[in-house]
């Protein structure tokens, strides 16, 4: 059987940009030769293997927060928000704003760029030293486990930062689809970073102030079906580099699961809303008082699953540290180092996913 990998090139002129990833066959080509076979570097060691029969802890839910309350600066849904980003690090948005023509055309999109045939798919295939495009990151040995996913990884913002060589600008639709739902994301993740900059002693554009214009990367996940979804995940226990993500997940399959607790918790998906996770690079800022949490995917044998995950993230030359607001001597000392963030990024791309073992770099 001929196995189909995602041939990358070297993009010249580049530098180092933000790291690189050893080529991988995709999923959903093998797939195609052999829909029941499950290759050995799929299958999971034996204690990272998800339980797909039951759930333990099927009555637990990640928060739910009513975006349009907070617009008009509720006092119970600030404090629930708090109180997600201290326990959780995870919380689900409602009446957000975005409107849902704009998340089905996003849904409808990246359906169509994963049905095109292999070699259409290739032409956007990343570089051997950037992230963008697709293919496959986090993969640095020819040992380590694979994840069951295909994905496209795309940058958006600022418009300075797109490379249109990785999008399919002759799939109907897909850029006008992308840009409108990174617009959108983008209000929506601005009212998050002001409530974030009060919550840690600021004023609503203290974040902006200290990190400038933040960057936008879009991220298209598709999770084949597997015949042993209880051998391979989909993708590996990590936290996130970003400042927060905003994920649209799948409005009827079960497929992120969250370590809260030490327990792994479902997401289950509420139609049209929008799941949020604080990422490291809070967790940093706001000297360890919301934390980063561990999330996976797991796969299914019935149906595809995809999600589209928008990461909002510091410009790479600047530095991220505790905020003074956040430090407070003997009661609250510093717990981590400042770092730029470039640096930041480049040491986990250099990393396979494995859990919180990146913020580990910067703790002092």
């Amino acid at each position: 059987m001929e196995l189909k990998v995602v041939k990358a090139s070297v993009e010249k002129g580049e530098g180092l940009g933000w790291g690189k990833s050893l080529l991988v066959p995709s999923i959903q080509e093998i797939l195609k030769n052999d829909s029941q076979s499950v290759p050995e570097r799929y299958i999971q060691e034996p204690k990272d293997r998800p339980l797909i029969s039951q759930n333990l802890f099927d009555s637990l839910q990640v928060p739910v927060i009513d975006f349009s309350m907070l617009a008009q600066k509720d006092a119970n849904e600030i404090r629930k928000l708090d109180l997600a980003c201290k326990e959780w690090g995870f919380f689900q948005i409602i009446n957000h704003g975005v409107r849902e023509e704009t998340m089905v055309n996003m849904k409808a999109a990246m359906a169509a760029f994963f049905e095109l045939p292999f070699q259409e798919k290739s032409k956007c295939a990343k570089a051997a030293n950037e992230i963008q495009g697709y293919g496959q990151n986090f993969v640095v040995s020819e040992k380590q486990k694979l994840d069951w996913c295909d994905m496209m990884f795309l940058k958006t913002f600022p418009h300075e930062t797109r490379n249109f060589k990785y999008w399919p600008l002759t799939l109907p639709g897909f850029k006008e689809a992308v840009e409108e739902y990174s617009t959108e994301i983008r209000k929506v993740s601005n009212k998050i970073d002001a409530n974030l900059s009060v919550l840690m002693g600021m004023d609503e554009n203290g974040l902006k102030r200290k990190l400038g214009e933040f960057q936008q990367g879009i991220r298209m996940n598709y999770y084949p079906t597997c015949s042993r979804p209880d051998l391979v995940l989909g993708i590996s226990p990590h936290s996130d580099g970003s400042l927060f993500t905003l994920l649209l997940q799948d409005d009827e399959i079960n497929g992120l699961q969250i370590k809260h607790k030490k327990v792994w918790i479902d997401a289950k998906p509420i139609r049209n809303s929008l799941v949020v996770n604080i990422g490291d690079a809070i967790e940093i800022l706001s000297n360890g008082m919301y934390k980063s949490i561990e999330h996976r995917a797991i796969s299914n044998e019935k149906k595809p699953r995809m999600s589209i995950a928008t990461f909002v993230m510091p410009g790479d030359e600047v530095q991220i540290g505790p905020l003074d607001s956040m430090v407070n001597g003997k009661h609250l000392p510093r717990s981590y180092r400042n770092i730029k963030y470039i640096d930041y990024i480049r040491q986990k791309f250099a990393m396979k996913m494995q859990g919180k073992a990146h913020t580990a770099i910067v703790k002092l």
